[in-house]
């Protein structure tokens, strides 16, 4: 029987917001909800210059007070968010392992990638929870599965505990309509792993190949040969906050090649 659904249109009517969505990951889950109906709010420290097809909100989720004033905003502009995707994250911490990361790498790392998504999570779930729908997808990594000691400590358990609270909070307000998901890609080729490699070749004096193909060593070798592109992952955000994936909560999705050698 031939499908003749038209997934082009099935967020129509559906406000989503994206934080961290003008570049990379984030702006490619943008574009894809957009491109499936929705209305979309994208969040960024900065304006990244170039025309964006999203209502953009410049903030850093990483100060509390600003939560509100996202929150504010959309409420006015827009009202009940219906789709909310955690995207926003990442590391300045040093590589050296352990004895190279100080209190104030830690509480960076745990801030960015922790406690922003716990805390618009918190800010949302009302008006989602008041019409008994919604969707959360958290986005992680597969260094809170199988962390990378050397360069990525803090990131790797901030994402770990992102991956936990994710879980725990399906469980709490799934009964109430809300779904709750997490994704955790592999090595995704942006322009900020592009950077992330370039700085571990300069620190190490090889190439920019050497290191990647050293990386993906570290995380068990990628069978599929080759990195994500952004657009995999949004494909895959795509399908899980649509209609056609109503019975998935709880889950963690990984998206990465064949990395993780268990299942």
């Amino acid at each position: 029987m031939e499908n003749t659904q038209n997934y082009n249109s099935e967020l129509n009517g559906k406000i989503a917001l994206v934080t961290g969505g003008t570049k990379g990951i984030g702006k490619a889950i943008a574009d894809r909800l957009r491109d499936a109906g929705a209305s979309v709010i994208v969040t960024a420290r900065n304006h990244p210059g170039t025309d964006l097809p999203h209502h953009f909100i410049a903030t850093d989720l990483t100060v509390a007070s600003e939560t509100a004033k996202v929150l504010g905003e959309i409420n006015e502009k827009f009202g009940t968010i219906d789709i909310l995707v955690n995207n926003m994250g990442g590391s300045s911490s040093p590589s050296g392992g352990f004895s190279a990361l100080m209190d104030e790498h830690w509480e960076s790392d745990i801030q960015l990638n922790l406690l922003a998504p716990v805390r618009i999570d918190r800010a949302v779930l009302p008006g989602m929870l008041e019409q008994k729908s919604g969707v959360i997808i958290h986005i992680s990594s597969i260094t809170g599965i199988s962390p990378v000691h050397e360069s990525l400590g803090a990131y790797a358990v901030a994402k770990a505990a992102l991956i936990n609270y994710s879980k725990s909070l399906s469980k709490e307000v799934t009964p109430k309509g809300v779904r709750v998901l997490t994704v955790s890609p592999g090595m995704v080729k942006t322009d900020t792993m592009d950077a992330y490699l370039h700085s571990l070749a300069g620190e190490a004096g090889v190439s920019v190949d050497e290191i990647t193909q050293n990386l993906m060593n570290s995380l068990g070798g990628i069978p599929m040969g080759r990195m994500a592109s952004p657009e995999d992952i949004a494909e895959f955000v795509g399908y899980l906050v649509s209609p056609r994936a109503s019975y998935l909560s709880g889950a963690n999705y990984v998206i990465d090649g064949g990395t993780i050698a268990t299942v």
